[in-house]
């Protein structure tokens, strides 16, 4: 599907961006793979292990739609993977978020639409469902800007699509680094902010590989969200350190106890397919559309009306050796 094709990614010196990388280069032969991000110093650090000829680099920040729409320029497949993703930085610097998420989401439809890209996916997060914090409602923009934004292309051949997914285990800024680097440094409980929450789990490679399939499935309007296994944070804390103990530290600002990604009041939109699930857009896309089936030939069913897709409730949940092979 990517043989001779140029593919960006926005934010991709990050981890989703440079296991993406890696997962392309391994599969296909693109002609280019651009790598659109603001940091020159990871740009230069990345470059050392992605040093192909057809790797591109540009500096460029999505809250700049000229820059944005120069390196677009004659490309295939877009993934916007920027963002400030941080609940409690967001929580602090609303403003930076906003830009960043809102407004730079806006500026890669409208460069995608001016370079007639064939198809887009952005990534959501399991906090836009529902959201409490304000990191959830900017992806909640997003998803809505990047669904919207198939009623624009008119006679383009552009179609635009997101995937939402839980906490992406081992990434930069996560649970797990945290602990171990906590641990390592000696400390002698491990904090916990609450006793019964819970957390969908999904490995880098698992949500690089749900993302590339999903460039195959989707017709336009998709939000997609994988079938992954939840897991409560004593677990994963007992499992990492089972002499240690743990210190309750409360619910942080913005932080829920079980996450969501496909809530209830969007049982209606909702899809069921194998290994995954498909949420409708809520307004027409401008095209005729049967979500049911996939551009794959795959075929979904509509799920009870009050169906949640909630980490506390799920039917699958990850034991500690299937943690610990998870997290190497």
């Amino acid at each position: 599907m990517f043989n001779g094709k140029n593919i960006l990614i926005t934010g991709g010196t990050g981890s989703f961006g440079q296991t993406y990388v890696r997962r392309i280069l391994e599969r296909w032969t693109p002609n280019k793979v651009i790598v659109f991000s603001r940091d020159e110093l990871k740009q230069f650090e990345m470059a050392q292990n992605y040093d192909a000829p057809e790797m591109r680099y540009f500096l460029g920040d999505v809250r700049d739609g000229a820059r944005l729409r120069e390196a677009m320029t004659g490309v295939d497949f877009v993934i916007h993977a920027a963002a400030l993703k941080q609940v409690p930085a967001a929580e602090y610097n609303p403003f930076e978020a906003i830009k960043t998420n809102i407004h730079g989401a806006q500026n890669v439809v409208r460069a995608a639409l001016d370079a007639d890209v064939d198809r887009v996916i952005a990534l959501s997060t399991d906090k836009a469902a529902n959201p409490v914090n304000l990191y959830g409602a900017t992806k909640l923009c997003s998803d809505k800007l990047f669904v919207a934004a198939n009623n624009m292309v008119g006679a383009r051949r552009t179609r635009f699509a997101a995937v939402r997914y839980g906490n992406v285990v081992n990434s930069r800024g996560s649970v797990v680094p945290y602990f171990r680097k906590l641990i390592a440094a000696g400390a002698e409980a491990l904090p916990i902010t609450h006793p019964d929450m819970t957390r969908f789990m999904i490995t880098l490679d698992q949500g690089v590989d749900f993302v590339l399939k999903n460039f195959e499935r989707m017709q336009g309007g998709e939000i997609f969200v994988p079938k992954i296994p939840s897991m409560k944070m004593t677990d994963l804390a007992h499992a990492l350190a089972p002499d240690l103990p743990h210190d309750i530290v409360g619910i942080r600002p913005g932080e829920k106890l079980h996450e969501v990604m496909c809530p209830s009041d969007d049982s209606h939109l909702t899809l069921e397919f194998d290994d995954h699930y498909v949420i409708e857009p809520t307004i027409s896309v401008g095209f005729a559309v049967d979500f049911s089936v996939n551009r794959l030939g795959e075929r979904g069913v509509r799920v009870p009306l009050g169906f949640e897709y909630n980490s506390g409730s799920n039917d699958r949940w990850l034991s500690r050796d299937a943690f610990l092979e998870m997290v190497g």
